[in-house]
């Protein structure tokens, strides 16, 4: 009995340290495909665009381009239009996060921390925003907006990118605000705070990462979206809309180059809010 149990305790000690060693390797595992599977694409697409015109036909794909040349980058940024296409669409994807936030976040913290009669029906009527096809109301939007003057403006076309992310936001901000707990305002109230200081200066610092996060939702959305872009602008085009009409009988390479033109700007403002999604997880940032 002695000699079993004294070799029973080893197996199970081996069995415990091979535990960890497995979920470690499934970690690692996961965060490798994740990664092949965000970054792979973005690097194709940057060997098309940087590779040339034998670059995009050749297979199999070189890991490193050699024939590296920026001639079809620089004559696609060359064409007319695209830089001011460039600009209209960080204008209404700057004001789309805006609008997002401003709307979103009082309308999450007001599902969060308040109860009224209706609250769940408010909740699917916010959801059923999106139920409805942005096609259907096309020539509405177009013949109000004419009337509004808000026709093939970059803010007209804002206004629609945050009809598209306002339900997200909402929502989200809501799960935000319910994660932090009551008791902190309330003990702020009890320093002398008001509601809108105890908000300012106790619960908004804890909410920047949700709301990050509902950035980088909203301006995503507003910088990929193409259809309302099209309708509502003849002139002012986003650079989706733009590269929609004008790319359609370019040459391959050129498309490659428009669409490295239309990641890097989602990669940048992620990038520079990192540390706030960062803090989602609880990772310093340094």
């Amino acid at each position: 009995m002695t000699t079993s149990a004294a070799e029973l305790k080893p197996a199970s000690a081996s069995r415990a340290m091979a535990l960890p060693s497995a979920r470690r390797l499934l970690l690692w595992t996961g965060l490798a495909v994740l990664i092949a599977w965000v970054l792979v694409p973005i690097y194709l697409v940057a060997l098309g665009a940087f590779g040339g015109r034998l670059g995009v036909f050749r297979w199999p794909k070189s890991i490193w381009p050699a024939d590296l040349s920026f001639a079809a980058m620089s004559q696609f940024l060359a064409i007319e239009g695209v830089f001011n296409a460039l600009v209209n669409s960080l204008i209404a994807a700057g004001l789309t996060v805006v609008f997002s936030i401003a709307l979103g976040a009082p309308a999450g913290y007001a599902l969060a921390r308040y109860t009224f009669r209706g609250q769940n029906a408010y909740r699917l009527l916010v959801l059923l925003t999106r139920a409805f096809p942005l096609a259907i109301l096309a020539l509405p939007l177009t013949v109000s907006f004419i009337r509004l003057g808000l026709y093939d403006t970059p803010f007209g076309v804002s206004l629609i990118h945050t009809v598209l992310a306002l339900p997200f936001a909402a929502l989200v901000t809501q799960s935000l605000f319910m994660g932090i707990p009551r008791e902190y305002e309330e003990a702020a109230w009890v320093f002398g705070c008001t509601r809108f200081q105890a908000f300012m200066k106790v619960v908004l610092p804890l909410a920047l990462p949700g709301l990050a996060a509902t950035a980088i939702f909203a301006f995503v959305i507003s910088w990929n979206e193409v259809f309302a872009a099209s309708i509502l602008t003849v002139r002012e085009r986003t650079l989706t809309a733009y590269l929609l009409r004008i790319l359609a009988e370019s040459p391959l390479h050129y498309r490659f180059a428009g669409g490295f033109i239309l990641i890097i700007p989602s990669v940048l403002f992620i990038f520079a809010v990192r540390r706030y999604l960062f803090a989602v997880w609880g990772i310093a940032s340094k």
